[in-house]
């Protein structure tokens, strides 16, 4: 049976809406999954990082590979757009996270899930709670809409018009 992945993009460097529209197009084409929603694109400022904003969106996927092997398609992904990774947190011209599969928990060094700082990311839980506003995030009891207000702080915008 396919597991419900929630996988965030984000990218700040070169033709942001392009490599996203790009990105997309490859999580099409991962083996053994069926993209199943997008979320409208946002624009957000970096979160604990310098650089240009970021334009963020989430992805649902719905898949029968492990969640490692999930993890290893976007790290190539990622690597097809010109990923580096020169210190943390450093801009970037595609960011793939995978922040929710299913209702997994696990904490180990390659994959935490769900992913350790989402819940306290506008930049997540904007797009996210488009797609899935009675979501019950793995661990606690909030929903991302919930979760969204405890980082109103945080400023993000949603972007008109279709970006896909």
């Amino acid at each position: 049976m396919p597991v419900r992945a929630w996988v965030g993009l984000g990218a700040n460097l070169g033709d942001a809406r392009a490599t996203l529209r790009a990105a997309l197009r490859s999580l099409e084409a991962v083996p053994h999954s069926r993209l199943a929603g997008v979320s409208s694109l946002w624009r957000s400022a970096p979160v604990d990082a310098r650089g240009p904003d970021f334009l963020n969106a989430v992805a649902a996927l719905d898949t029968t590979l492990a969640p490692l092997e999930l993890l290893r398609r976007l790290q190539a992904i990622e690597l097809e757009h010109g990923r580096e990774r020169p210190y943390r947190n450093a801009p970037r011209t595609l960011d793939l996270d995978l922040l929710l599969y299913g209702g997994l928990c696990q904490d180990d060094p390659v994959l935490t899930l769900p992913h350790p700082r989402a819940h306290e990311r506008a930049f997540v839980l904007a797009p996210l709670s488009e797609l899935a506003p009675a979501l019950c995030w793995p661990g606690r009891q909030e929903t991302p809409p919930q979760l969204l207000q405890m980082v109103r702080d945080q400023p993000i915008v949603r972007l008109n018009g279709d970006w896909r």
